[in-house]
């Protein structure tokens, strides 16, 4: 269904993100989600027929959603191909930050889902199903309000939850979460 390169995750420039053949690809959509919502520097490209692996993959007779996740992109810093791309150009936190970004990104991929509401007709009563204050030990704050009344009122079974985070612009987590409080108020239904 999608898959992606990993390359240069270890120096210390910004993440970079390449996309697929398609360029709207579901991993593209949830690189781009992560990196607008988690990071303040990084960087994206369309795709091109020249690169990692990730062209091969996307080439006509294949045409596999597969992007490319780097640090800095290919090509583009001075020790590249040369006997200065040792581990020394690797550091720890470079690491460490495309991990957090690739592991964020399959959380994404992996909790979206589609929902639809079981009582669309304007915004059910929330405090009475334990969804205003508290809900299970956590209290809800601004922005797990939103993301309540955002997932309530674009679960109409042809929204994602990542189409959602992306129109909301919150974090996939904070929508991911309301979704799963909406679920257990009885307030959603899984679209298959």
């Amino acid at each position: 269904r999608h898959g992606m390169v990993l390359a240069g995750m270890g120096d210390s420039g910004a993440p970079h993100y390449k996309k697929s053949r398609d360029g709207n690809a579901d991993v593209d959509r949830a690189m781009l989600h992560v990196l607008q919502t988690e990071r303040e520097s990084w960087g994206v490209e369309a795709f091109s027929p020249y690169g990692y692996d990730e062209r091969q993959y996307c080439s006509p007779g294949f045409n596999l959603p597969v992007g490319c996740f780097s640090r800095t992109p290919h090509g583009q810093y001075a020790e590249y191909h040369t006997s200065a791309d040792d581990l020394n150009f690797v550091t720890p936190a470079a690491l460490a930050d495309s991990l957090d970004v690739v592991v964020s990104a399959i959380g994404v991929l992996e909790g979206n889902g589609t929902y639809r509401n079981v009582a669309p007709f304007g915004e059910p009563q929330l405090g009475k199903r334990g969804l205003y204050d508290n809900v299970g030990g956590r209290r809800v704050n601004h922005d797990d309000r939103m993301a309540i009344l955002w997932v309530l009122n674009q679960s109409d079974g042809d929204h994602s939850l990542l189409d959602i985070a992306e129109r909301s612009q919150l974090p996939f987590s904070a929508i991911r979460w309301a979704a799963d409080a909406l679920l257990e108020a009885d307030l959603l239904e899984v679209v298959q």
